[in-house]
């Protein structure tokens, strides 16, 4: 029996770290660092790590896989790090601190960050009738309306995550960017005003596409902007600000924000037109009223 249990002890490994578990409960979770040791940090996410500017030179991140590598090159007085999820925008938020080691202080372990189970219900989750005993049947019921409408959610997160800090970007569940060609001809958008547009960025949420397009106007006028002058196939349309200074004014610039369902912006848009030449001498048509100026 003894032999036995010296060759089971022979077949274990030699040594297991240990990895402390955090749960992300919308707290700061609290990550001590040892000056001149690297700390791993495995989260299982595709995170982009915002670090203060103050910390530069004073402390190496490095991300791969998964997993996000610290070592803090001097002391570092309480700071916090900001993670955000790269496909949902959402937030961790790590606070650390850089101390010397004390003589023979044992390496500090890894840590994993996971998520808790008491996550507070965000505007723009959905919710699914029974859960746990039901779950076979849930994954065939039809999601319950969300707290805000999609439309809503998708302009909300775009207009945040252009012009917003990072740690002011509201999480939003199976939210994901969309590739988008950004030159994609949108001269039949606003065929009715001077303005040059150009696609900056996109994102889908279930059916529903928003696409952020920025507008600068061409003319040494203010323009109004009316979202009933745009053409186009859209759910919703929101300006960024509600009208343009002249061309070379810090105001001459904005952006609307364009929800389309079921397909993207490319496929919601009119086929262009060209420009009215007086030259020809051609009837105008008729346009129901519709000021065309």
């Amino acid at each position: 029996m003894t032999r036995l249990l010296i060759l089971l002890a022979i077949s274990l490994p030699l040594s297991a770290q240990a990895v402390e578990i955090l749960r992300w409960e919308r707290m700061p979770l609290a990550v001590p660092l040892l000056v001149d040791q690297e700390r791993v940090v495995f989260i299982d996410r595709n995170v982009r790590v915002g670090v203060p500017a103050e910390l530069s030179g004073k402390l190496r991140v490095q991300s791969a896989g998964g997993a996000i590598y610290l070592r803090a090159n001097e002391v570092i007085e309480p700071s916090r790090l900001q993670l955000q999820d790269a496909d949902t925008g959402a937030l961790i938020l790590l606070d650390i601190a850089a101390t010397e080691p004390r003589k023979d202080q044992a390496a500090l372990e890894p840590v994993r960050i996971v998520e808790g189970d008491n996550t507070s219900k965000r505007y723009g989750n959905a919710d699914t009738a029974a859960r746990g005993e039901d779950r076979e049947e849930n994954e065939t019921a039809q999601q319950i309306a969300r707290e805000t409408p999609v439309p809503v959610v998708l302009t909300r997160y775009a207009a945040q995550n252009l012009f917003a800090p990072l740690r002011t970007v509201e999480p939003v569940n199976s939210i994901g960017r969309v590739n988008l060609r950004r030159d994609l001809p949108l001269g039949s958008l606003l065929p009715s005003l001077p303005v040059h547009a150009r696609a900056l960025a996109a994102w889908r949420l279930e059916d529903f596409w928003v696409t952020a397009v920025r507008l600068r106007n061409t003319s040494p006028s203010t323009l109004a902007l009316d979202p009933r002058t745009l053409q186009g196939d859209f759910v919703a349309a929101t300006f960024q600000h509600p009208d343009l200074g002249p061309i070379g004014q810090p105001s001459d610039t904005t952006v609307v924000y364009l929800v389309t369902r079921g397909h993207s912006l490319a496929e919601s848009l009119l086929p262009a037109i060209s420009k009215f030449d007086a030259s020809l001498n051609l009837p105008v048509p008729d346009t129901g009223g519709r000021n065309e100026e």
